[in-house]
């Protein structure tokens, strides 16, 4: 069943940018209706809003919608596929790992608030992680693997990952299990 909402979201996909009233006249809904979607694919990441204009007549500007940018994709995984072939093995996966961290040192902290910031950290790298304590150890839980769609062909990357692991807590980092979509790292 197409609803309301598909309509609208594929209408603004055919735009480039589009006002809620414009894409009620050309749906026949009603403005408020269109407004109350719109909110909800804004939200959802799905549509965001890329300028105001004024109207010709009388009343507030409006904004103008468009696909997102998140919607929309990029061309990430496969610039990373692309440039690890190119490199090959001249790429020193440590090297890549530090440049990643900026300097970062966090080494001085205690082991629990070096894990806490450890997890904050690769959050911000879209990881999904979390730290939990194990029977032979801190253990760091990568929820989500960043590079899934290269990892198959350059599983090169967990070893940045593990150089990662060892430059954010200043310690050893050893990966214990890879089982899509988790993997698992002993951390010391």
């Amino acid at each position: 069943m197409i609803t309301a909402r598909h309509k609208i979201l594929a209408h603004v996909k055919k735009k480039r940018a589009i006002s809620a009233r414009e894409i009620a006249r050309a749906l026949k809904l009603s403005a408020p209706n269109v407004r109350h979607h719109l909110g909800v694919l804004v939200s959802d990441a799905r549509v965001e809003v890329v300028s105001t204009r004024l109207r010709e007549e009388k009343g507030r500007p409006e904004k103008l919608y468009s696909i997102s940018r998140t919607a929309l994709g990029d061309n990430l995984a496969r610039l990373a596929d692309a440039l690890l072939a190119e490199a090959g093995t001249k790429v020193k996966m440590e090297a890549l790992a530090s440049h990643m961290l900026g300097g970062q040192e966090i080494s001085a902290q205690s082991m629990a608030r070096r894990l806490a910031l450890v997890v904050e950290k690769l959050n911000e790298m879209n990881y999904q992680a979390r730290w939990e304590a194990g029977a032979e150890g801190p253990q760091v839980i990568l929820g989500l693997c960043p590079y899934s769609a290269i990892i198959e062909k350059h599983p090169e990357l967990c070893k940045m990952d593990v150089a990662l692991l060892m430059g954010l807590v200043g310690g050893s980092a050893e990966q214990r299990t890879k089982l899509s979509p988790f993997c698992i790292f002993s951390v010391r």
